[in-house]
Formats: C-alpha cells, structure tokens, sequence
C-alpha cells in the first residue's frame, strides 16, 4: 500500500512511548491516544512502565489529569525513579478540571512545574507542554453536572495531534 503526502509527514522515525494516569472521565488518556495516533507509540499506565526501558525511546510523553495543582503521584513516582539520562527528549501534557476560562497564561506550566522539575534534574529535556480542560465532576460539581462537559472536545483533541507533531518535528533535530 503507498503512503500519501500526510502520512508520511505524520510517520515520526521517532521511537515514542507516551504514559498517562487518567482516572475519573478518562479526559487524560483521550489526549494520550491523540499524541498516541500521531507518534506511532505505545501507551502505557505509570505502573507498567520499567524505569529502565524509558532507555529505549526517542521521545517520552507524561501525561496526568491534574489533582491539586500537580500530576497524580504515580506519575511523580516513575519521574523519581527514572535513570539519569542526558538530553532524553521528553513532553508533557495534561487535562486539568478547573474553569477553562481560567487557563489561560503560566497555568499549564504552574501545574506542570513539579515534574518538570524532576524530570529536568535527571537530565531529561522537556521540549513542549501541553494541557487543556477536561471533565469534572469531583465533589459537589456532580450535583450539578460538572465542568467543562464534553471537554477534552473534537478541537482539543485536534491541537493534542498538533502539539504531537511539532514534539516529532523537535526530536529529529
């Protein structure tokens, strides 16, 4: 079968793996299958990840839906765990509860900062972050359907496969 134009601009020659937590509506993980279609990569729980093999990836993509104001521990966890790595190429990205109206700015990279942070001691390079609103319905916001229904949307989606081919176009550099 021949490969058109988009697919072959698509087809990364990046070796990635992209790990997710997502829990409650599963608003992580649609965007990890987003990043996931475009990368050609596995997707993997924190737990089913050997910090070893992270060796073996190009581009390794963290996500998490964001619990108070940071990445779920089991995330943090396989950060904390890692080997030392040199320049390993790496993203981040995450779905986050609160008003969407209200993400605007440093808000992203204020939730992400603590594995930012302890994926960069290691030596890992963090080459882009993205995040966008997700479902919530935590407390009681369930008495009155939630926030951010519907959310992560058709259009969020299409700027995860984005931001996942800008993540492509830096690891072959």
């Amino acid at each position: 079968m021949e490969k058109n134009a988009n697919d072959l601009k698509e087809s990364p020659n990046v070796k990635s793996l992209v790990v997710v937590f997502s829990y409650h509506h599963r608003n992580t993980e649609k965007i990890a299958n987003a990043c996931a279609k475009v990368l050609h990569a596995e997707v993997k729980t924190p737990q089913q990840v050997k910090p070893e093999e992270i060796a073996e990836y190009d581009l390794v993509g963290f996500g998490s839906g964001i619990y108070s104001a940071t990445f779920d521990a089991s995330v943090l966890d396989l950060a904390d765990r890692l080997p030392i790595a040199a320049g390993k190429k790496t993203f981040l990205f995450s779905t986050f509860g609160a008003p969407a109206v209200f993400a605007g700015g440093d808000f992203v990279k204020n939730n992400h900062s603590q594995i930012r942070e302890k994926l960069q001691a290691k030596g890992y390079t963090v080459m882009g972050e993205f995040g966008c609103a997700g479902w919530n319905t935590n407390s009681f916001l369930k008495y009155f359907g939630g926030l951010n229904k519907d959310r992560p949307n058709a259009e969020d989606l299409r700027n995860a496969e984005a931001f996942a081919r800008n993540m492509v176009e830096k690891a072959r550099k």
